[in-house]
């Protein structure tokens, strides 16, 4: 079942109208299709591209991600935020926590930015890409891969994990609910995701080491999450941008 087709049609029957789910077998990147269709304006809000397999897949700060055909749910999605852009840091953390909490089953932790964990192993990892007025982003799951298909080092699968009757349609559709939800409350002014998120953070409480962008760290305690999105250390550090490792 986990790697089992994935019908466009059915999918569509079951989401709201807000989204429209385009499946394609085979494209470089869901990411970069979804891109363009953006800035050519062409792509209209709640438009989600599905692969079944790409071949140039990216994530977070450029970085190559590759899996064999059926393996891993791959998908992209556009939104228009309303709310002011000094509060778009949150929108990938939205993302992040539609994950996690479609995969409560498995006991999915949010490591911050933007990777989920199961038992402290990488299962899924997305990136959020401002483009004008709206924000595309994508998401990439290890689902139904065996231990040499994984795509990192300290990295796992639901299937690993004992996942048998799920689907990727499955969990596209959870996850799709579940950011609506979320996202919708947000964009109108509702704070509660601030509250909801730390339940599922990995990091928060953690001694983390912060590599930024150009070679530089710092150590510290990640204490919160601020209004912004950003990660609050315990000297009072606010991290925009960086990776994030877990030291104990």
């Amino acid at each position: 079942m986990l790697r089992s087709g994935l019908d466009e049609s059915a999918i569509n029957k079951l989401i709201t109208r807000y989204w429209r789910v385009q499946v394609v077998e085979l494209t470089s990147s869901t990411q970069n299709d979804l891109a363009i269709k953006v800035r050519n304006k062409s792509a209209q809000v709640g438009d989600v591209l599905v692969a079944n397999y790409q071949s140039a897949g990216r994530g977070r700060l450029d970085r190559s991600f590759e899996a064999a055909p059926s393996t891993a749910l791959l998908f992209s999605l556009y939104i228009a935020p309303q709310r002011s852009r000094d509060d778009w840091g949150w929108i990938s953390l939205i993302a992040g926590y539609s994950v996690a909490k479609t995969l409560h089953a498995f006991n999915a932790k949010i490591k911050w930015p933007n990777d989920i964990l199961i038992k402290d192993k990488k299962v899924s990892g997305l990136i959020a890409e401002v483009i004008d007025d709206g924000v595309v982003i994508g998401i990439g799951i290890n689902v139904g891969m065996e231990e040499n298909q994984l795509p990192v080092k300290n990295a796992t699968s639901l299937l690993l994990e004992g996942a048998t009757d799920l689907t990727r349609a499955d969990i596209l559709i959870e996850i799709l609910k579940k950011f609506e939800n979320l996202f919708g409350a947000w964009d109108q002014g509702d704070d509660e995701i601030q509250r909801i998120y730390a339940q599922l953070s990995a990091t928060l409480g953690k001694e983390v080491r912060v590599e930024y962008p150009g070679g530089k760290s710092q150590i510290g305690v990640a204490c919160a999450i601020s209004d912004t999105g950003a990660l609050v250390l315990d000297d009072g550090t606010h991290v925009q941008a960086a990776d994030v490792v877990h030291l104990r």
